[in-house]
């Protein structure tokens, strides 16, 4: 990214506030992570809207999480006609049957134990890795589990506000 202001982030600060909103919400259901990041544009740069969806991200109590997480489909069953679950879940697409039924039971054990799905930032993993994920993290605490889920979110929220800004310049 480049420190002066770029085309992309501009056109991103110049954006109605209606039409920001929205496209926060694409990139996350936290309306309060959506929120701080309008309350702060303009921004300079793209590393200062990702720093700021960083911060905002910490800064997310468990019930901003919970509706976070529920923007969000389980791992090997993207939204129907959704093309980011779909590009993201790409790793799971040409998975096995014997995998896919496999990732559908750990997904109901984790969401039995956590009440909520299992989230991993799915871009460039396999569905191999994916289940190895899961298998490793069913084991955590609530409290550890919702911190690795909070930085995988961050993660997310990066790639999906970096296609953002690149579908601004399109």
């Amino acid at each position: 990214m480049t420190s002066s202001t770029t085309p992309d982030i501009a056109r991103f600060n110049a954006l109605e506030e209606a039409a920001a909103t929205a496209a926060l919400h694409e990139a996350c259901a936290s309306s309060a992570w959506g929120s701080k990041l309008l309350s702060q544009r303009p921004y300079a740069t793209a590393e200062d809207l990702f720093a700021a969806s960083d911060a905002a991200m910490a800064e997310l109590t468990a019930d901003d999480l919970a509706e976070a997480m529920a923007g969000h489909p389980p791992i090997g069953r993207p939204k129907p006609g959704d093309p980011t679950s779909s590009r993201e879940q790409r790793g799971m697409a040409g998975a096995s049957e014997e995998l896919k039924t496999e990732m559908l039971e750990l997904n109901l054990a984790y969401q039995e134990k956590f009440g909520h799905v299992f989230l991993i930032c799915a871009t460039g993993r396999t569905g191999e890795q994916m289940r190895d994920a899961v298998k490793e993290r069913i084991g955590n605490s609530p409290e550890q589990e919702r911190e690795i889920v909070r930085s995988e979110l961050g993660k997310i929220n990066r790639i999906r506000l970096t296609r953002l800004l690149e579908e601004q310049t399109a």
